[in-house]
């Protein structure tokens, strides 16, 4: 079955770096779009990056454009979150998703078709 292992979260504090990855099994990952949301308690799941299938293409969230990369090594099925300069805000569970509709811009959680990982929470502390 298809499965996705998010790993690399914890604690940190402000201005710190993180790097997450999402390990992708079950699915031929190389023709995946992959992304990341994340939730914060009592918030909505929000959109954060998103990458193509061959990598050529990223989209960003406005609130970490500039601080977070998304990336993939589509010979070891992982998409990767660098996260540099967090905040406080940043905190979060935080989700690797894959889908292979057309990926044009940030995307929805409300209207995802696609395969969820279970989450790894971040937290970033003062």
């Amino acid at each position: 079955q298809v499965q996705l292992v998010e790993s690399g979260g914890g604690l940190v504090q402000v201005e710190d770096s993180l790097r997450l990855s999402c390990a992708v099994s079950g699915l031929t990952f190389s023709v995946y779009n992959m992304a990341w949301f994340r939730q914060a308690p009592g918030k909505e799941r929000e959109f954060v990056a998103a990458t193509s299938w061959s990598g050529g293409r990223q989209y960003y969230a406005d609130s970490v454009k500039g601080r977070f990369t998304i990336s993939r090594d589509n010979a070891k099925n992982t998409v990767y979150l660098q996260m540099n300069s967090l905040k406080r805000e940043d905190t979060a569970v935080y989700y690797c998703a894959a889908h292979n509709t057309p990926l044009t811009g940030a995307l929805d959680s409300r209207n995802f078709v696609g395969f969820w990982g279970q989450g790894t929470q971040v937290t970033v502390s003062s």
